[in-house]
């Protein structure tokens, strides 16, 4: 086991001898947050654990299991969902953007109680810190350490933003291999032929969509662009609680406030997309 005043250090020292970049600064930003959820924890006690959560704030969360075993085991008929769940059931590892979203999708989407989506992480991952894990659902659920009340991710801008060509979903999801580009994030606005292309027969081989959010709509013209293309960077609603995202990288990598997704240093100076941002919607 590793501590963190440990990696503080020889991030310090690889940042002296070798390079300071946007790489090294998040992991130092991360480990600030994991002290800041250790304050919370002492501030607030076994709170963080309550249905209420630390805020006291009780909502109509259903405890459908059924529901919670597809989005478990990544069956929920959302690729970018389901991509991070299994790889997370494969690995105990996920990143800090894919667990944001899964927890969103969780809580906003479902309407699932946020606990079930805790214990599920502390049971897989490998990185798992109470007082970090407990504090991020708290803060997703709306209960925690957060003034703006009830942010939602769009699971289709996500996907398009960090994963724009589709390969982390069909890396996770084999049934989706067949579907090109970016449409692999939104299989159900497939026609026959594409479908039959690809062999996908949705509700058999893959299932549909536990729910359709209506404000997926907006982004799954995107998915029509060809494989590399990105939207010119520009504002977005109801981001920037620390920084505005690069767009960067497949795969969800870009992190969040969940332990455990900041990238390591890199050699050279080379430019990464910044780990720990908080982009919502």
């Amino acid at each position: 086991c590793i501590s963190p005043r440990r990696i503080f250090r020889e991030i310090k020292k690889f940042e002296k001898e070798e390079v300071a970049n946007k790489s090294t600064y998040w992991v130092i930003f991360e480990l600030i947050w994991r002290d800041y959820f250790k304050f919370v924890c002492l501030k607030f006690g076994d709170r963080v654990f309550y249905r209420t959560g630390i805020r006291g704030i009780d909502q109509d969360w259903s405890q459908d299991m059924k529901q919670f075993k597809c989005w478990a085991e990544g069956k929920t008929g959302v690729p970018f969902v389901d991509a991070n769940m299994r790889e997370l059931k494969e690995t105990g590892w996920m990143s800090n953007r894919g667990r944001q979203n899964v927890a969103s999708f969780l809580i906003k989407d479902l309407g699932l109680d946020w606990r079930l989506g805790a214990e599920w992480f502390e049971s897989y991952l490998l990185d798992h810190d109470v007082c970090s894990n407990y504090g991020n659902w708290n803060y997703a659920a709306g209960i925690g350490n957060d003034p703006r009340e009830n942010r939602k991710f769009n699971m289709i801008k996500q996907g398009m933003d960090y994963d724009a060509d589709g390969q982390y979903v069909r890396a996770w999801v084999p049934e989706l291999r067949g579907v090109h580009g970016g449409k692999v994030h939104v299989p159900w606005t497939l026609g026959t032929r594409d479908l039959e292309a690809a062999q996908l027969d949705l509700g058999t081989t893959y299932p549909k969509p536990m729910v359709m959010a209506p404000e997926w709509g907006r982004h799954t013209q995107k998915s029509n662009k060809k494989p590399g293309y990105r939207e010119p960077p520009k504002g977005q609603k109801g981001i920037d609680f620390y920084f505005k995202s690069d767009r960067g990288g497949g795969g969800g990598s870009s992190g969040g406030r969940y332990q455990g997704g900041g990238g390591g240093p890199q050699r050279g100076g080379k430019k990464s997309a910044p780990r720990g941002g908080r982009v919502q919607y």
